[in-house]
């Protein structure tokens, strides 16, 4: 007599284990016939309340521990990459482990789509912290829907651009686009009410620059009267920090565009203001008489220099730190789900891992920026900025998962 093989038990005991729970939630979902399968198991439309929503993804289930990594399991991309990265259907990817009879979720589409096309990884990771039950339903399904909205209106253009230079935008941002001559992409990047904004270049390998319309101009003579009559202006030309048009080596078309910009903003701003100011104030600074906040400035280089320095000091007196972190992390149960996804693939890269479980003074000028990121998520909880008149010290102030000692 033919034998069942033990890998289509529980195969059928996870899609079985997804559809239960998204059913128990009152979500539809309708599963994909197996003759007609191209990496994915099932529809699933959410429904809030007793309506049903236009919010749909797909799901590619997965049963097994061999989809299990030392940080958390992986899922091949194999041929899937182009209509998991591209579809008009977000796909997610949920594992299933039969020991401990839990299911694990991973953004397949936002995965792929943020390595770009000619760096699609291999795998979908998918984080140990991404658990998904009954109790961490809602959260998932909020943030699913939130990503399936960037793909409407004005958002899908923020998406796109975000997504082109690695940027995510807020829906309140400022984001407008320019193809020069020679078909390379140019973002300007402005919240509103700000005097600086952030260009990114394809050209330059979309780093950030942050310009203001006097440091735009700074390789040409200013009027005089602009710099006289304004301090703030004159204390932004001065200012090395931001880059002239000069340094970015923008052409003409390029620097009117830009400058365009930033006048075009203004004006937005300027009628938002107005608005609002037609409304009755409710404690702001000025109408209070208290003193404003002062805001946070830092240079990110350095900022990232004294992050480094404290992990770094701390893993020299406390050998066993990491491993500490990441169980208190792993135990955290209201983990933001844009976190959560985060580390699905910082954790599926072994090189990454490596450089975070090796780090120390020694190795800490060749960490890259993924393996940065890794080490602040699994050691830290949170940093804020304090005023910039303030000591090193004091203006960086880091909540690690693991308090100091004494």
């Amino acid at each position: 007599m033919p034998k069942i093989p033990k890998s289509r038990r529980i195969g059928q005991a996870a899609v079985n284990a997804v559809r239960t729970l998204l059913e128990e939630h009152d979500h539809i979902v309708q599963e994909i016939s197996g003759q007609n399968d191209f990496g994915e198991d099932f529809y699933v439309t959410f429904v809030e309340g007793d309506r049903v929503t236009s919010d749909v993804i797909k799901l590619q289930v997965k049963g097994g521990d061999k989809w299990r990594r030392a940080n958390g399991y992986a899922v091949p991309v194999s041929h899937h990459g182009d209509t998991w990265a591209d579809g008009n259907i977000p796909v997610y990817c949920v594992v299933y482990d039969p020991d401990s009879k839990r299911l694990f979720w991973a953004n397949a589409t936002e995965q792929l789509r943020r390595s770009g096309p000619f760096n699609r990884p291999k795998v979908i990771g998918v984080s140990p912290n991404a658990v998904l039950t009954g109790a961490t339903m809602d959260a998932f399904v909020a943030q699913a829907r939130r990503y399936v909205g960037r793909y409407r209106g004005r958002q899908a253009v923020l998406t796109h651009l975000g997504e082109m230079s690695g940027v995510e935008f807020a829906p309140t941002d400022h984001v407008l686009h320019f193809v020069n001559a020679y078909d390379e992409d140019l973002v300007f990047w402005k919240s509103p009410g700000d005097r600086l904004a952030t260009l990114l270049h394809s050209a330059l390998d979309w780093e950030p620059h942050l310009v203001s319309l006097t440091s735009l101009m700074r390789s040409e003579m200013p009027p005089p009267d602009v710099v006289a009559a304004d301090e703030a202006a004159a204390r932004l030309w001065n200012d090395d920090d931001l880059s002239s048009a000069e340094d970015l080596e923008l052409t003409r078309p390029e620097i009117m565009w830009v400058a365009s910009c930033f006048m075009s903003t203004r004006q937005a701003d300027e009628e938002s203001e107005a608005v609002l100011g037609s409304d009755e104030c409710e404690g702001c600074p000025s109408c209070t008489g208290e003193e404003p906040v002062e805001h946070a400035n830092i240079a990110a280089d350095v900022l990232h220099q004294y992050v480094i320095a404290r992990i770094v000091a701390r893993f020299e007196a406390e050998p066993d730190l990491l491993q500490r972190s990441i169980s208190a992390m792993r135990e955290e149960a209201e983990l933001e789900p844009e976190f959560v996804a985060e580390l699905g693939p910082l954790e599926a890269d072994p090189r990454t891992v490596r450089q975070v479980t090796k780090l120390s003074r020694s190795t800490m000028k060749d960490l890259g920026p993924e393996a940065f990121r890794l080490a602040v998520i699994y050691l830290i909880h949170r940093i804020y900025i304090g005023g910039p008149s303030l000591p090193l010290d004091e203006q960086v102030r880091i909540i690690w998962r693991i308090p100091e000692p004494g």
